[in-house]
């Protein structure tokens, strides 16, 4: 039996939760301004999300090709946003790019290179020119090592196995957060100054996820909402079109789109490179929701494999340039018995990225919340309607160093010296009004079903408002079958914490889904198949004074004169170059 008290607290400058890409770099910033700070993470030290991150990352080095610049890189993502990015966020992250990139290879991340020694650089979706700077197809794991490498010469600390549940605040400003350590099986409060959301988004919520299944579950989403904080972009849910399909514990793995992007072609059951049906020009190399739909639609045609999928074929490159340029994927299918170099493997879509999250301002990361801040995929704004690939990992980067300098420079700790000690009695209370039940994994999985049939790759009011109505009854069978947390078992606990997340996160992008009435980007609307000008706007979704959802919306500001010029311009790939 567990006591729903605190037994343990912990003071810090500033609280980082996660420790990822996002919240490593938030953390180094902050270092150089000797402000104490502490990374909190579920899982263990240097095991993040952005390890799942294969195909690299996107900066302007014109490497291979010299007229790229900043600014197209920016044009491109706001085309792939289909424009309700914000502007400023996504010209500061490609302008400061270049730089983030090259202090990453100074910090030694073994970045492939060119043979005169330059950063190499590959062609991803969507992108006008080779950008996307990559390390085979591990990009991801190298970054994250780099990161913790620096983070602990520089004695860093990070607490692991802390679950961050809630957000706690005094006279409307933020004091500090309510954790559980899963390795103490105890809880703990933490005093700080600010909180810091870098813990992911909520990809996960979804039955076919690239996602571990334990991560990406909405973390910050809850914490966001609950504080107080305006999120943003909801909706928004991006479908990677290449997900595995087999076998059962690999489904929804990412295929990494390093494979189209080194030349991979896709094909039907049929035989046909049906790409050329839906995007001649671009092919598999249109956009990740272009190609997810297209995939999608040749499924629902009966031209799909015997496990509803696809075939990705790149058989018809060199087996040495497979290994060397795709070493992971290589090795993967080579240990599940398939050999990529002599066979078409079968893929199919897969939820892989949350656009939306918490609003903050370019300036510092700051919420609508005083004292809370979010980097990384807990927010929204850089990615729009769609995420253009390989821009998630220079994101965390970039903003995370910015946000860090803005936090160090602007915070005032002596106005905060976190609760009052009057206020104990106030926290044990709020853990005591915790409730769960034994099977919460069950409901869940249930959840995740439920988003993949009424909120996945083709949407329509029909599907939006049963899911709305099965989420409901998933909320009345959880609060029917809950007991007092001193009554459950400290995974359970854990558990029910991970359903409250998953909920929340689902009935929010249904709404914002139902309210969205037009198709952009990653959302699409097959009862408003139309991109509308008059939605041209972000949605912002906040809880009521009486706790109820409250919708609004917003329009961007415009763009700089140097990245109007590079839309006008319409730089756009060449697929012959891959042929």
């Amino acid at each position: 039996m567990i006591l729903p008290e605190v037994t343990r607290e912990k003071k810090v400058d500033v609280l980082i939760v996660g420790a990822g890409a996002a919240g490593i770099r938030t953390a180094i910033a902050l270092h150089h301004y000797n402000i104490s700070c502490l990374l909190v993470s579920k899982r263990e030290f240097g095991d993040a999300h952005t390890i799942m991150a294969s195909g690299g990352i996107n900066a302007a080095l014109g490497s291979l090709d010299p007229e790229d610049n900043w600014a197209i890189h920016a044009a491109d993502t706001l085309r792939e946003g289909h424009f309700i990015n914000d502007p400023k966020i996504v010209e500061h992250v490609c302008k400061y790019a270049p730089e983030a990139v090259k202090e990453l290879d100074n910090w030694g991340c073994p970045f492939n290179k060119t043979e005169t020694n330059s950063i190499n650089q590959r062609f991803f979706g969507a992108q006008s020119f080779r950008r996307t700077c990559f390390v085979g197809d591990r990009t991801g794991k190298a970054i994250l090592d780099a990161l913790v490498d620096k983070a602990k010469s520089l004695n860093i600390p990070c607490e692991d196995g802390i679950y961050i549940f809630q957000i706690l605040k005094e006279k409307g400003r933020v004091v500090g957060a309510l954790g559980l350590d899963k390795k103490h099986k105890e809880f703990i409060r933490f005093k700080s100054s600010c909180v810091v959301l870098a813990a992911g988004g909520y990809a996960s919520i979804y039955e076919r996820s690239s996602s571990r299944p334990d991560e990406n579950l909405g973390d910050t989403i809850h914490l966001s909402y609950q504080a107080g904080a305006k999120l943003m972009d909801m909706e928004m849910v991006q479908f990677h079109p290449t997900g595995m399909t087999a076998p059962e514990s690999y489904i929804g793995r990412l295929v990494t789109e390093a494979v189209r992007g080194e030349g991979g072609y896709l094909f039907n059951s049929l035989g046909d490179r049906f790409m050329k049906e839906y995007s001649p020009e671009k092919m598999e190399l249109d956009a990740r929701d272009e190609v997810a739909r297209a995939i999608a639609k040749e499924i629902e045609k009966g031209n799909g494999t015997a496990g509803d999928g696809v075939y990705l074929d790149i058989t018809h490159k060199d087996a040495e340039f497979i290994k060397k340029r795709l070493p992971k994927m290589y090795n993967r299918f080579m240990e599940l018995g398939s050999d990529i170099a002599k066979e078409a493997i079968e893929v199919a879509p897969t939820c892989h990225y949350s656009m939306g999250g918490a609003e903050v301002d370019l300036q510092s990361g700051a919420t609508n919340v005083p004292g809370l801040f979010a980097v990384g995929e807990a927010i929204s704004g850089m990615h729009g309607a769609n995420r253009l690939g390989g821009n998630s990992l220079i994101e965390t980067l970039v903003l995370g160093n910015t946000f860090g300098q803005r936090i160090a420079e602007t915070l005032d700790f002596l106005e905060n010296e976190g609760p009052s000690a009057g206020s104990e009695q106030n926290r044990n209370e709020y853990l005591q009004t915790l409730k769960g039940c034994e099977e919460p994994l069950a409901l869940v999985q249930k959840t995740k079903k439920i988003m993949w049939k009424h909120a996945g790759i083709i949407r329509k009011e029909t599907f939006l408002r049963k899911g709305l109505e099965e989420i409901q009854e998933l909320k009345e069978e959880w609060n029917a079958c809950s007991k007092p947390i001193e009554k459950l078992s400290f995974d359970k606990i854990w558990q029910n914490l991970d359903l409250r997340n998953v909920l929340l996160s689902a009935e929010l992008v249904l709404k914002t889904a139902l309210y969205r009435r037009e198709s952009r980007g990653a959302h699409y609307r097959e009862d408003f198949p139309k991109t509308e000008e008059n939605w041209k706007k972000n949605i912002l979704v906040s809880k009521g004074e009486k706790g109820q959802f409250q919708l609004e919306t917003k329009s961007q500001g415009p763009v700089s004169p140097e990245v109007e010029k590079a839309l006008q311009r319409n730089y756009s790939l060449s697929y012959h170059q891959l042929e």
